[in-house]
């Protein structure tokens, strides 16, 4: 009997090596490589029907390729098919992460016993009982007549089953408790993982079935496993949101099937979670009065605009280094726009404590963000509020220009909808039609947004 074969597997770029080492020669990444058992050949095809692979596949050239719309369906939430890029596409593998509570489950239940009276579905609990599942659709007032409930942690009895049910889509909750019983080690190790995930794939992918796989996360927020596992699925979502807040925000990563960085927000209530149809309107809960420091900016969300607020608070340093903090933005942009607002702004903040937060929990990466957070900052510094009407966003360069952003027409829309009646702009972002009721300001240098406000 042919023994199995063991390799050493970086969790975070998923390089091979021949031995342990301390840090990863491929991402200089330490204390990420962890032992690997290759299980045997003979157990890599699967021992149901039709799984194994042939030898008569066909070679095609490309033009001969069929280019049909892949047919999709819905989830039964706007909000989630728009993060899948307009629905579940068969056969594709889908992962979805998220803190501890933050309604994954939840989420994938409503969805489910909403497709089960449309088609086949099968949903298998490996951490949660049969009756737990049972009570919390109860609690959530779900229909339960129709979806199928499996407890099992065995990748290949779930195959097994599957195949004999034909469900249109599986969800499994969750990967890190499925084993492979030729794989010695234990579930939710690097071996375990890799190997139970790229089993339900190949499933998912042979027998046309939507496969939606359950991740852990750590405690830095991202995926817990190998990062081999968000390479072998189509779709890797997130959940977000911290438990004392009533929003979740469900955040596209990766995906084969349509737009990345798409966002869908939930609000979460007592009978689940429920779709949030105008996610500006609840970022802009500001109050009646005036204050220093706050300004709305427009992001672009995958293929929406998004209307936050930004806060800004500069106040006199009482240490030698004064403290730069941003919660929902990039510290090291922070301190560029400071560098910038002092040279080219003619304001130093070197003895001031600079706060940045974006509020209702919100991550900006984009760099639109930039004009807005300078004139927060001023806005403080200053201690002159800025217009309730008023809404900035554009990017700003090293030498003081204001670069214009992606979707400008777009994002004065949405704000002239939600009733702003000032926007200060790029130059290359004014709209060639004027807007009933906004008064747009294109600015092309720092200083002239300076002379705006």
């Amino acid at each position: 009997m042919a023994k199995n074969k063991t390799s050493y597997v970086c969790t975070e770029c998923g390089a091979d090596f021949t031995r342990w080492l301390g840090q990863c020669t491929e991402c200089k990444a330490w204390n990420t490589i962890s032992e690997f058992r290759q299980a045997k050949a003979a157990g890599r095809g699967g021992s149901f029907s039709g799984f194994a692979g042939t030898i008569d596949a066909q070679v095609q050239t490309l033009d001969n390729i069929d280019l049909t719309e892949l047919p999709r369906f819905s989830s039964g939430f706007v909000e989630f098919d728009r993060v899948l890029g307009g629905g579940i596409v068969p056969g594709s593998a889908i992962l979805i992460g998220g803190e501890p509570g933050a309604g994954k489950s939840t989420l994938l239940l409503q969805t489910m016993c909403h497709l089960a009276s449309q088609m086949s579905t099968l949903y298998i609990t490996g951490e949660e009982s049969l009756q737990q599942v049972a009570m919390r659709a109860k609690r959530l007032g779900l229909a339960t007549d129709k979806l199928k409930l499996l407890s099992e942690t065995s990748v290949e009895n779930i195959c097994h089953i599957a195949e004999r049910e034909q469900p249109k889509i599986m969800v499994i909750d969750s990967i890190q408790v499925m084993h492979m019983g030729d794989i010695q080690s234990a579930p939710g190790s690097v071996s375990q993982v890799r190997e139970s995930a790229a089993f339900l794939t190949r499933f998912a992918k042979q027998h046309h079935v939507a496969m939606i796989l359950v991740g852990h996360v750590t405690k830095d927020g991202s995926l817990a496993g190998p990062k081999v596992l968000e390479h072998c699925i189509d779709c890797s979502i997130m959940l977000e949101g911290s438990t004392d807040s009533r929003y979740r925000t469900l955040r596209g990563h990766k995906n084969r099937f349509g737009a990345v960085n798409e966002l869908g927000v939930f609000g979460m209530t007592g009978t689940g979670l429920k779709e949030v149809k105008n996610p500006s309107a609840i970022f802009l809960n500001r109050g009646e009065e005036q204050t220093p420091g706050s300004v709305v900016m427009v992001l672009w969300e995958g293929t929406r605009p998004l209307l936050v607020e930004i806060q800004a608070l500069v106040d006199h340093s009482a240490l030698g280094n004064p403290r730069r903090v941003a919660v929902g933005a990039e510290q090291n942009r922070l301190s560029m726009l400071l560098a910038i607002l002092h040279r080219h702004g003619g304001l130093q903040m070197n003895d001031q404590d600079v706060f940045v937060n974006v509020v209702g929990g919100v991550k900006v990466a984009e760099t639109s963000v930039d004009l807005a957070l300078l004139l927060a900052l001023v806005s403080s510094f200053r201690d002159r509020a800025l217009p309730q009407d008023l809404v900035v966003f554009g990017e700003v360069g090293l030498s003081g220009e204001i670069r214009p952003v992606p979707s400008g027409q777009e994002r004065i829309n949405e704000a002239a909808k939600h009733g702003f009646k000032r926007a200060i702009v790029p130059f290359n972002n004014v709209p060639k039609t004027p807007i009933e009721g906004m008064e747009v300001i294109g600015v092309k240098k720092l200083s002239q947004a300076l002379e705006a406000i």
